[in-house]
């Protein structure tokens, strides 16, 4: 699914600020953190979790259903996120 017209710091651009808006506050409330380590021609989003978000055992529902739900609403390029360590 590559693209001619992919420009990744763009689209970083855009999901660092719906992170900043939207997903980083309730994590922070946590405990918790999210830092954007990169996206690749596939589209798809690296993500690390930090703080009290990082081994615990709700991190793969809040990904999933919480993160990656808001960042493809609101920058429907990406794929999906993946975790890294």
């Amino acid at each position: 699914m590559t693209s001619a017209a992919f420009n990744p710091v763009e689209i970083l651009s855009r999901i660092q600020a719906v992170l900043d808006e939207e997903v980083r506050p309730s994590l922070q409330a946590d405990g918790g953190d999210i830092e954007l380590v990169g996206i690749d021609e596939d589209h798809i989003v690296q993500v690390r979790l930090q703080g009290a978000c990082q081994g615990c055992p709700s991190s793969a529902v809040t990904l999933a259903m919480g993160i990656e739900s808001t960042l493809k609403n609101r920058v429907p390029e990406i794929r999906f996120l993946e975790p890294v360590l």
